[in-house]
């Protein structure tokens, strides 16, 4: 074992006997090494692992459901509802949107007055033709409320033809992507173009994305004429308030 005075010497550069001399500056430059290294390691595991959760809060982010705006989960909820839904619009606390509350063959929807005052009138001849491949109208928006009303429909609204509450044929396919600005004092109104096809569709039909060409004319008969459009409504500034279904009385219509 080395004595006091020898290791006194080691480390003052006096040698010793045989004991090799101990550079304290090489030992030291050597743990600097070493402990370098670790801090690397370490460092390349934190930015591993900070990478991993910036991917997974990524994949989460992209995986938060979608708001029900006039939106596409919604519609998406409503095109693999029952069709014995049809007279409730709400489902599961998302809203149809208004080209999807009257499917073929189910009940007419009955819908409550939109809370912001606005309402839907149709306007179709009394009278038409059964064969005529549609039908052409117009469909008027009244402000009946007591504010004025700002926001956003889309460029038509969906019309639906029924009898004894079944709906029959209701707007479909391809729409125009649209939308009509809405600026309506109280008892305003604006107006919309419509048509629809005296042409029955069936449960089978709601599942494509158009009706065939070929549908069966409803015939001659007394039948009924209704429209809704969805009204994104926003503040002076645009900022969005709320996403309201705007429905009116059904008109008859006669076809012969």
């Amino acid at each position: 074992m080395l004595s006091e005075s020898d290791l006194r010497g080691m480390l003052h550069g006096e040698p010793s006997g045989t004991t090799p001399r101990i550079d304290l500056g090489a030992v030291m430059r050597r743990s600097a090494r070493r402990h370098h290294g670790q801090q690397v390691a370490v460092g390349a595991l934190s930015t591993l692992a900070v990478v991993g959760i910036g991917a997974a809060g990524v994949a989460g982010i992209r995986s938060f459901p979608t708001p029900a705006t006039s939106s596409g989960s919604a519609a998406s909820s409503a095109d693999n509802a029952p069709h014995s839904e049809s007279a409730a619009p709400f489902s599961g606390g998302k809203r149809a949107p208004a080209d999807r509350i009257n499917l073929c063959g189910g009940p007419l929807a009955d819908v409550a007055p939109a809370a912001s005052g606005l309402v839907l009138a149709v306007d179709f001849p009394a009278t038409a033709s059964a064969s005529a491949p549609s039908i052409t109208g117009q469909v008027t928006m009244t402000n009946t409320g007591t504010e004025r009303l700002i926001g956003t429909t889309a460029a038509s609204p969906a019309i639906t033809l029924s009898q004894n509450g079944t709906v029959l044929w209701h707007s479909n396919g391809a729409t125009v992507m649209m939308v009509a600005a809405v600026d309506l004092a109280p008892g305003a109104s604006m107006s919309y173009p419509a048509t629809f096809t005296p042409v029955r569709c069936s449960v089978d039909d709601d599942l494509a994305e158009a009706f065939p060409a070929d549908l069966p004319s409803v015939g001659a008969g007394s039948y009924g004429v209704s429209a809704a459009i969805d009204f994104g409504r926003t503040d002076a500034a645009g900022t969005f308030l709320s996403n309201d279904l705007v429905t009116g009385p059904v008109a008859p219509i006669t076809l012969q």
